[in-house]
């Protein structure tokens, strides 16, 4: 099945007027009044996601680890960030991440900017004896002449701590699957699913239960819940109860969305899945047993059919689109 191709690149009615993607018929994005959009400041984010000058150790650009061949998610059992430090969580794909409501998987942070930050301050700049923090590392970007004009043009100053995540936002924003098989489905298009896909959607609304928590156009409810993953490691990931300090909580992790689902494996919180099919035969048992799971899990007996025709509508999700790397400044 040919799937519609996803064009990152702004649509503009006047010079002074551009449009953004956005999913149809749905609540509008929420663009913070201190970081409206404008195309200067996406071009200017599409270069520093592309940038390896962005980490300390100049050697991690923002697709190192979000990388559009894997559905903007990483592909690795685990991401690997500047000077060698491994994470032990997964990278989630961005697609659509200008409309969550909380960011990474406990949901730490409510904004996106904060977000941004976040990686770059933590993960790609983090301090220490020897590494150049977000401090240095814009005070360097400030001396590229190409990136001091291209600041400038977008926020009237030049890059620091707090414009470089404002214009990385400013482009992931644009990562929107308006065009998608899965879009262009739920606004009417039969024929952008297949009748295998079909009959798995049918499954997955139906018998399997997966819309409970993958739901609506975004295919996530944006909630957290405890399916299980990790809690059977020596020392489990608390997940969202690092947050709340709710014993209900202990464990539980963002839903996130199946756009591209097919091409971003390994799977969960901890990528300890390594197939789609093995996701799919996890969730379909229940999950994993454990203190806090989620009370409404309960196994579900697939027929081999049924078990196809889902895992053909997971992978119809995937999206195919173009992005280009851009000319970065020098």
């Amino acid at each position: 099945m040919l799937l519609a191709a996803v064009i990152l690149s702004v649509a503009v009615h006047t010079a002074d007027e551009p449009t953004w993607p956005a999913l149809p018929r749905y609540e509008p994005m929420a663009v913070p009044e201190a970081n409206p959009m404008s195309a200067a400041k996406v071009a200017l984010g599409k270069q520093l996601f592309f940038d390896r000058r962005l980490s300390g150790d100049r050697s991690t650009a923002c697709t190192s680890c979000h990388r559009p061949e894997k559905g903007l998610s990483d592909g690795r059992q685990l991401p690997v960030g500047p000077y060698g430090i491994p994470s032990d969580r997964a990278c989630p794909s961005l697609w659509n991440v200008g409309y969550q409501q909380a960011f990474f998987w406990e949901g730490a942070v409510p904004d996106l900017e904060g977000a941004v930050l976040g990686v770059w301050r933590f993960i790609l700049a983090p301090e220490g004896p020897g590494r150049d923090g977000v401090k240095e590392v814009a005070a360097r970007l400030a001396a590229v002449p190409g990136y001091r004009t291209a600041f400038e043009q977008a926020f009237g100053a030049g890059p620091s701590v707090e414009t470089v995540p404002k214009a990385l936002a400013a482009f992931l924003r644009t990562l929107v699957a308006d065009r998608s098989a899965w879009v262009r489905y739920r606004e009417g298009d039969k024929t952008a699913l297949g009748a295998r896909a079909r009959r798995g959607l049918a499954v997955f609304e139906g018998k399997a239960g997966c819309a409970q928590c993958h739901a609506g156009l975004l295919l996530t409810d944006l909630q957290f819940h405890n399916v299980g993953i990790g809690s059977q490691k020596p020392k489990p990931d608390r997940g969202r109860f690092a947050m709340t300090k709710l014993e209900r909580d202990r464990g539980a992790f963002k839903t996130p969305t199946l756009l591209n689902v097919g091409r971003s494996a390994p799977y969960f919180h901890d990528s300890s899945v390594a197939t789609l099919e093995e996701a799919v035969d996890l969730m379909a048992a229940g999950g994993i047993e454990n203190p806090t799971r989620d009370g409404f899990l309960r196994p579900v007996t697939l027929t081999a059919a049924e078990r196809r025709d889902l895992l053909a509508f997971l992978r119809a999700l995937d999206v195919d689109f173009q992005m280009t790397p851009p000319a970065l400044p020098d």
